[in-house]
This record gives structure tokens, C-alpha cells and sequence, in this order.
């Protein structure tokens, strides 16, 4: 039985990886990702021009950016590298040298953000179609800010997370929890839970005991909003249980929230909390605002909503500074992480936005 399990583990991280490299020398010299100081939102990389456009907030000197990662074509190299620094007053360049000694020449550029931003493709009408012929939020993998959990359980025909069309060419989020069948269950796996969030799903990093393992939550953002709005529907399934497949003395629930972060130097600041849990039904798709409690949340406040292993940005910093990080979940099973849920609880989301103050 354990080799059925090694297979199934490598079945997926096979199936998932997507390389550019080939037989022979490559001659791919892009910048795949790159993120600097400051960064108000997912750089725009135009790979036929070779250039890289950066948001940053206004006030930030833009003399002093520093590169925070930066991920090139396989077997590729850089004359910059994470540390370096970029004066971004005028147009920068990076030079690329492919696996086949061929240069590229990057341009970098910057442009001031916005100061009430809002999350790219958060109306999700926007789904691009992946190689294994599924349907993820974004206009393309390259760009995309959005991600679900499709790709570590598309290998067994489930996908909890599909677009909605609501009508008109309407497109929403719709999460399902699904039953993973009895072989999965039979390994600590039982169901899927629908989920969306910012961030990146890394298929090298899969882990079928840890479904999070292999997410990396969260894209910069540079705003400070009043309020998290969004337009949702839910249903909970009818049985609750656990990973052992008990049942349990309380409803599903669905989880939406949102948290401004504040990372630096390696270390993560919660900045400011909105966050929602609920088992009540809502037949029809209505409009649901948050707030956003900036600082420290005191004992009025559920545990669940409080930070693991790591600390909340200073007091007398939290009323001004601006969150460098934003990270949006929405599941159809709040407990779907450590296997919990119940099978059928369907979430559907559409229309996310930050509310400013006027």
C-alpha cells in the first residue's frame, strides 16, 4: 500500500511541474518574478519587450529600492541579485545570460501606486485555461495574483474551485467541498475543500498530509482600506466531520478574510484583520462588508483571528504605515486545512474590493 501512496505523491508532482528548459542548451533568459522594496503590487513582466514595470508608493525613495527575489529562466543567470540595489529614478537594467550564453537585456521602470488600491481581477471574471485543461482566476499564470488548490487535487479528477457564471458573462468563485473517495480517506485525505486566495501554489512543495504546505499566501499591496466588500452565497453541507470521518457537534462553516502584513528584513507584521466566519445560509448572492481593525485585536476577538508565529506591527505604527503584503482567503470549509468540513458546503464569491474612506 505505501507504494501506492509514493506513486500518487509523484503523480502529482510530475504531472504539475511545467519547465522551460529542453534538450540541449536553453536559450531562455527572462525574469519570471521579481519583487523589490516597497512593492505596491505584482511587477508586469512583458517578456517580448524584456521589461519589468514596478509599483511603488509615492513618498518612497525610489534611489534606495532594494531587490527582495528575484526567479529567472531555468539555468539562467543575473548581473543583480537579491540585496542589490536599484536606483529607480531612472530606467534600471538587468542583464540575463541564458544556459546557452546568450544576453538578455532588462529594462526596470517604476510608477507611482495608487493610494486606494485594489486586488487585480477581484470582480473574477478572468480565468485562464492551464495545461492540464482546468480553469484558474487570472488573465494568465505569469500575471496572475489569485490561487487555488486545483492543482494539488486536479490529478484525482477534483477541482473544488471552478468559475461561476452568474449570467451576462458574469463570472464568480464557486467552492465546493468535495469527498476525495475512500483510498484518500483511507490516508488522512477525505475530502477537498474549495478554496481562493492571493499568493502562489508550488507544486514542488505538495504535501498530501499539509495541504497549505505548498502555498505561499499573500502579493503586495500597498493601501489602507476601511473595509474588505464582497458579494457571496453559501451553503453548508449536512454532516460535518473531521479528518477521521467523526462527526461533529457543530455546522460547517464558510471563511472569508483578509490580512494587511507587513514584511521586512525577513520578518511578518499583522497590520490590520478582517475576517469572517459563518454556518448561516444565504440562498441569494448579497453584499457583505467587513472592517479592517488595524493594530493589535484584544480578547473581544476569537483566537482564530489572532496571528501564529508572528507579531503584530507597534502601536503607535499601526494607526499610519502602510502594509507592504495583503493575504485574501475565502473556503467553503473554514477547518478544510486539517481535513474538516462537510462534504457539499458550497461557497460562492464574487466582486472583492477595498473600501477607502472618502
Amino acid at each position: 500500500m505505501k507504494k501506492y501512496i509514493i506513486l500518487f505523491v509523484l503523480t502529482i508532482v510530475l504531472s504539475s511541474c511545467v519547465k522551460e528548459d529542453f534538450f540541449g542548451l536553453s536559450n531562455y533568459g527572462n525574469i519570471k518574478s521579481i519583487v523589490v522594496s516597497n512593492q505596491a503590487s505584482n511587477a508586469l513582466i512583458n517578456t517580448n519587450e524584456f521589461t519589468v514595470e514596478v509599483e511603488i508608493p509615492a513618498g518612497v525613495d525610489l534611489s534606495n529600492i532594494s531587490i527582495q527575489s528575484l526567479e529567472l529562466s531555468s539555468f539562467a543567470t543575473a548581473d543583480k541579485q537579491v540585496g542589490d540595489i536599484l536606483d529607480l529614478r531612472e530606467p534600471q537594467q538587468i542583464f540575463v545570460t541564458a544556459e546557452d550564453g546568450s544576453l538578455h537585456a532588462w529594462t526596470i521602470t517604476s510608477f507611482v501606486a495608487s493610494a486606494t488600491p485594489q486586488l487585480d481581477n477581484g470582480d473574477l471574471n478572468q480565468w485562464y485555461k492551464t495545461g492540464s485543461d482546468y480553469f484558474e482566476p487570472g488573465k494568465d499564470a505569469a500575471s496572475t495574483i489569485w490561487g487555488t488548490g486545483n492543482p494539488g487535487t486536479q490529478i484525482l479528477n477534483k477541482l473544488a474551485t471552478v468559475p461561476f457564471d452568474l449570467g451576462n458573462g458574469n463570472l464568480a468563485a464557486q467552492m465546493i467541498t468535495l469527498d476525495n473517495g475512500r483510498l484518500a480517506g483511507t490516508f488522512g485525505a477525505p475530502i477537498s475543500t474549495g478554496s481562493i486566495f492571493t499568493g502562489v501554489f508550488d507544486s514542488d512543495k505538495i504535501d498530501p498530509s499539509n495541504p497549505q504546505a505548498a502555498i505561499d499566501f499573500g502579493t503586495p499591496f500597498s493601501g489602507r482600506p476601511e473595509k474588505l466588500r464582497l458579494k457571496y452565497k453559501y451553503q453548508a453541507g449536512e454532516v460535518n466531520k473531521n479528518k477521521q470521518g467523526n462527526e461533529l457537534g457543530y455546522p460547517d462553516m464558510l471563511d472569508i478574510y483578509a490580512l494587511l502584513e507587513i514584511r521586512l528584513g525577513g520578518k511578518t507584521e499583522r497590520l490590520a484583520t478582517a475576517w469572517f466566519r459563518s454556518s448561516d445560509n444565504q440562498s441569494d448572492m448579497v453584499i457583505l462588508e467587513v472592517p479592517f481593525t488595524y493594530g493589535e485585536l484584544d480578547a473581544t476577538f476569537p483566537d482564530y483571528m489572532k496571528p501564529v508565529g508572528q507579531d503584530y506591527v507597534s502601536s503607535d505604527s499601526a494607526s499610519f504605515v502602510l502594509p507592504t503584503h495583503i493575504i485574501f482567503v475565502a473556503s467553503s470549509s473554514f477547518d478544510g486545512a486539517n481535513f474538516a468540513g462537510a462534504i457539499g458546503s458550497t461557497l460562492i464569491i464574487d466582486d472583492v474590493e477595498m473600501v477607502y474612506k472618502e
